[in-house]
């Protein structure tokens, strides 16, 4: 492979950081997850958790990137961990003052209260997920970004691969006590690695039509950048779309696995399976995603959704392991189309603000997903496929039982998105993206530095 060119030192410092502040993120989420089924045995508050997560991702999102254009990039990724080291501090000490059998309620309010305080901490760890494209975009020259966006999606892989072992043991052994000690000390030492990297910030380019940068949100600045792109704003809708359907893996996607293996076989599960992250944005690095990244998103949509309808036939782990070893493949194409498309097509210095709105504007659909699903799979799908009128229909070759229930809501999902992705592939805004991101010249980014 050859050498990505630009400040590799200061982007892979920045990739080593990241990779310990995703670690404890991501393990925090997953045992959050795990402990709320765990102890509940509560569907409807596992699906509660997914939304809580959803709906302050798509709310903070637009702030965020008003940050991360408004000040030093590196300055905001340190205001991130701090801000996790603070509310993670403070939901341990509800978890060590509350009595355990509190938590065995789901309609406990100290429950809650750790809940909301953790999702903040993760929540803020998503500024750096705005800020660290906007810096390969500063870092990296414009022909090599697509194999950087493969290296980021490559951390992002090892993260779940280490998270994914450890939370579910973490929890079997000590609850959250472990978890949330580990996290402490890991986003410590992030904290003070970050202050002695050294990082020449890059210069803004001029700010769009002869204006001087206003220090605000902006917001409808940002709807005119993303309007002028023939196509953007239909690629942020189809995005939002499917993010409204995949809220049904966020919402339910650990109630089945944890109904066909235990707790500590499905932490090791997504361990396995996340090395699909590393390789898939290694292949990503290798080769790059080709010159119409545009019609890659799409096909491998078709792919996902292809995968969503087929691994819930039956209740097997191994056929759900081998369904999400593919879209663990293939998410890290997804992840870095999407934004070498937006790192190309808008100017440098509204990146931060448009990575951010189109996260808000794509996450606010998941929400609704979480918050509806959980409550129609706990009382409407669970029942009728294992006693009800589903069961007597379908139930001889597809199976009975809670299990069923939920499997069947992801089959018809997968129905529904495969559907959308084959218009959008077909569609005109689609065409007109494509033509437009092979036509753009790369925004202009003063070049940065080696870091002394």
């Amino acid at each position: 492979m050859a050498a990505i060119r630009g400040d590799r030192r200061t982007f892979y410092q920045l990739l080593v950081n990241t990779l310990l502040v995703s670690v404890v993120n991501f393990t925090v989420w997953f045992a959050i997850t795990f402990y709320v089924y765990l102890e509940t045995r509560s569907v409807f508050a596992t699906g509660l958790v997914s939304g809580i997560f959803l709906v302050m991702t798509a709310v903070t999102g637009i702030w965020f990137g008003s940050l991360v254009d408004h000040h030093s990039k590196t300055t905001m990724m340190q205001v991130s961990a701090v801000a996790s080291f603070l509310l993670y501090a403070a939901a341990f000490g509800v978890y060590q003052t509350v009595p355990r059998e509190e938590f065995k309620d789901p309609a406990s309010v100290p429950l809650w209260v750790m809940i909301v305080l953790l999702m903040f901490g993760v929540i803020a760890g998503n500024i750096r997920t705005i800020a660290l494209p906007t810096m390969v975009t500063a870092l990296i020259e414009e022909g090599d970004r697509d194999r950087a966006n493969g290296l980021v999606g490559t951390t992002s892989g090892v993260s779940f691969l280490v998270t994914s072992v450890i939370s579910g043991f973490l929890v079997a052994i000590g609850g959250m006590f472990w978890v949330l000690v580990m996290a402490l000390a890991v986003l410590a030492a992030a904290v003070v690695h970050m202050s002695l990297l050294r990082v020449v910030p890059a210069a803004v380019a001029t700010a769009e039509d002869g204006e001087a940068p206003r220090r605000s949100v902006d917001l409808k600045g940002t709807m005119r950048v993303v309007g002028e792109v023939p196509g953007l704003t239909a690629l942020i809708l189809f995005s939002t779309f499917n993010n409204f359907l995949g809220g049904v893996y966020m919402a339910l996607m650990d109630a089945y696995g944890l109904s066909l293996v235990d707790v500590r076989t499905w932490g090791l599960l997504w361990g396995a399976l996340s090395a699909g992250l590393i390789v898939g944005g290694l292949c990503v690095a290798r080769t790059g995603l080709g010159s119409r990244p545009v019609r890659l998103l799409l096909l491998v949509n078709v792919v996902l959704w292809t995968v969503t309808v087929l691994f819930p036939a039956r209740s097997s782990i191994v056929l759900l392991g081998a369904g999400m070893l593919v879209y663990m493949l293939l998410v890290p194409y997804a992840e870095a189309a999407e934004q070498t498309i937006l790192q190309k097509v808008v100017p440098y210095e509204r990146q931060g603000r448009v990575f951010g709105f189109a996260q808000s504007v794509e996450q606010a659909a998941s929400p609704l997903t979480a918050f509806l699903i959980a409550p129609v799979a706990q009382f409407v799908f669970i029942p009728l496929m294992t006693d009800g009128a589903g069961a007597r229909l379908i139930g001889d070759w597809f199976g009975t039982g809670a299990d069923r229930g939920l499997a069947l809501v992801f089959v018809l999902t997968g129905f529904v998105g495969l559907a959308a992705s084959v218009v959008a592939l077909r569609s005109r805004p689609y065409r007109r993206l494509s033509n437009h991101f092979e036509a753009t010249p790369a925004p202009l980014v003063e070049k940065v530095t080696e870091p002394s």
